[in-house]
């Protein structure tokens, strides 16, 4: 398909609206299936860090 115009190819035939919707939303969720996993991963790694923190703390005292 060729366009004539930058216009032309961002309306996509009329279509561009979804078109541009589905690429939006795919580029959404592949962002948040990378983003996701590595702030779990954070949170994961503070709370044994706060774990081993406490496990140790009492240990000592005891």
């Amino acid at each position: 398909m060729e366009f004539s115009s930058l216009s032309e190819f961002f309306a996509m035939g009329r279509h561009g609206f979804y078109v541009w919707l589905s690429y939006g939303l795919t580029a959404l969720i592949i962002a948040f299936n990378v983003v996701q996993p590595w702030l779990r991963r954070r949170q994961l790694i503070k709370q044994q860090t706060q774990r081993l923190r406490r496990e140790k703390k009492h240990a000592s005292s005891t």
